[in-house]
């Protein structure tokens, strides 16, 4: 048994069988771009360093799914079902009427059981979220993920974000409401954030009605605002290494909600797009899962071992 909650394990108890994402770009754009909220987007954001090939914005939500299931049946031979991850952008950044023709598509091709929805926390209402519980009632599984990214407010406006944290608490809620699956995203180490305020932002994401979340580590991208910023003033930004990354992320576990799934801890991109040398090199997330679950052991710790505690 692993020390702490895994996603793989969840969505098995759900759906029944092993299930796999498969990306999909709906193209439904993202209002930290056009200028409804913001433009030039999130200081740290670069879409295409997470971005499958098989994903354009040319193609039909059916090829991409069928393209998509195609290249993880060579790479995940036990796979049964997959998740329709709508993963680019903010995927309820549209009319209720072109959400219902992209996610009525989507779920009409065969072995899709479920929907994963990427999206920002200002990008959502009662009208679009009824129509999601509604949705959910015919699938296995349909989880809303919000990117959150920080719960101090002055590093969401440092970086570009276009919401404060209030609005992301807000969603969370009215999305757990109705009771469906909610998810969020956040970055471990933004300028500014120092290491007891990373910690200190656990209490604040254990109060929170989510069934899952992400963390990845800061990762500088080129082209990005703040990879400009870092070439300006790089004193500001400090990159764990990888076994204080670790040791870090052992900490977080110990203080996060016993319940709460964890999708994902660190995360990768191709070399070419960093703006700066890894300073972890070329290592793979399998080998990040083993790292993490040694150090676990080898601290005779798990996820949630200080949930609660009081100082």
């Amino acid at each position: 048994m692993r020390r702490y909650n895994s996603y793989r394990q969840y969505l098995e108890r759900i759906v029944g069988c092993r299930v796999q994402k498969v990306a999909i770009n709906a193209g439904m754009g993202c209002p930290n771009r056009d200028g409804s909220v913001a433009s030039g987007g999130c200081t740290f954001c670069l879409n295409e360093a997470f971005t499958p090939s098989y994903c354009s914005v040319e193609k039909s939500v059916k090829q991409q799914i069928d393209e998509g299931i195609e290249f993880h049946s060579r790479r995940y031979a036990k796979s049964a079902k997959y998740l329709a991850y709508f993963q680019s952008f903010s995927n309820t950044y549209a009319s209720i009427d072109r959400l219902k023709e992209v996610y009525s598509e989507a779920i009409s091709q065969p072995d899709v059981v479920g929907l994963v929805i990427g999206t920002r926390p200002d990008c959502v209402d009662a009208q679009k979220l009824d129509f999601f519980a509604e949705l959910s009632q015919n699938l296995d599984y349909l989880i809303i993920e919000y990117g959150v990214e920080s719960v101090y407010d002055k590093t969401l406006l440092s970086i570009n974000r276009g919401h404060d944290f209030e609005c992301a608490r807000q969603a969370i809620e009215m999305t757990a409401e109705r009771g469906l699956h909610c998810g969020a995203h956040f970055i471990v180490g933004l300028p500014g954030e120092s290491r007891d305020m990373i910690l200190d932002s656990i209490d604040v994401i254990n109060a929170m009605p989510l069934n899952t979340v992400k963390f990845h580590q800061l990762q500088l991208f080129r082209g990005t605002a703040m990879a400009q910023e870092y070439a300006e003033n790089p004193q500001k930004f400090y990159f764990y290494t990888l076994d204080e990354y670790i040791d870090l992320f052992c900490d977080i576990l110990e203080r996060l909600r016993d319940d709460i799934i964890l999708e994902r801890f660190a995360s990768e991109a191709p070399p070419r797009y960093h703006a700066i040398e890894h300073p972890w090199g070329l290592v793979r997330n399998e080998r990040l899962v083993q790292l993490l679950e040694n150090r676990l052991k080898e601290r005779d710790t798990f996820q949630g071992k200080l949930y609660g505690c009081k100082d």
